[in-house]
């Protein structure tokens, strides 16, 4: 299986390399795309210097078209599988295998690495927030979903080819509902994670409140009704 490990970057400069590093090293037979999302500190300089494998997008446009460029890679050249995979250290390589397994074993179409079937559990706003998420995905398809904010997704190819060529999905929970409403089968493996290893995190108060809240109105709305 030829899977794609795609790395969004949006100012990044602090872990960046080594994440590349640890990824190459615990995985070796996959391939790796860095798409530097118009990052205004080092993160271009540093693809070039270490001769990263990655492209530049000009202007900062978001999580969704980075995520978007490296799919549209993976389609064009021939991946079976592609994975998401944070630049800031969070994400353990060392899954990523389990995961490649669990797409091919059991026939899926997207597997979600999910902190909670290994015991994690979130707190205050954010842990409210993804318990109603999962909550909202089981009332809408009958399926429930552990860690629906896990942000290291696997996803088979029928999926890359939806990413690459369609123009209103994004790497969110709002898509893998209407993924498992469209018939689509999603797993989940145990895996950790950590806590960003440099850098400055999105996920203050006020961002995860709108976050959810956009989620959980999407999965109820404008999913529900495609």
């Amino acid at each position: 299986m030829r899977v794609l490990a795609i790395i969004p970057a949006y100012n990044e400069e602090e872990c960046l390399s080594s994440t590349v590093s640890e990824l190459r090293s615990q995985c070796p037979e996959i391939d790796y795309l860095v798409v530097n999302d118009g990052s205004r500190d080092r993160t271009a300089s540093i693809i070039r210097e270490e001769g990263l494998h990655g492209v530049n997008l000009p202007v900062n446009t978001g999580l969704t078209s980075a995520f978007r460029t490296g799919m549209k890679y993976a389609y064009r050249h021939g991946y079976d599988a592609a994975i998401q995979f944070d630049a800031d250290g969070q994400h353990v390589p060392t899954f990523v295998r389990s995961m490649a397994r669990a797409l091919d074993e059991k026939d899926a179409d997207i597997v979600i690495a999910s902190r909670f079937l290994n015991g994690e559990r979130f707190s205050g706003a954010r842990g409210a927030g993804s318990h109603l998420i999962t909550h909202l995905i089981r009332m809408t398809t009958g399926t429930t979903i552990t860690d629906p904010t896990s942000g290291m997704r696997m996803y088979g190819r029928s999926m890359i080819e939806l990413f690459a060529t369609g123009f209103d999905v994004a790497p969110e929970p709002d898509t893998v509902a209407w993924a498992i409403r469209k018939g689509n089968k999603v797993v989940e493996i145990p895996a950790q994670m950590r806590e960003r290893q440099g850098g400055e995190s999105y996920l203050k108060l006020s961002n995860v409140i709108k976050y959810m809240s956009r989620t959980c109105l999407s999965i109820l709305l404008f999913q529900w009704l495609r």
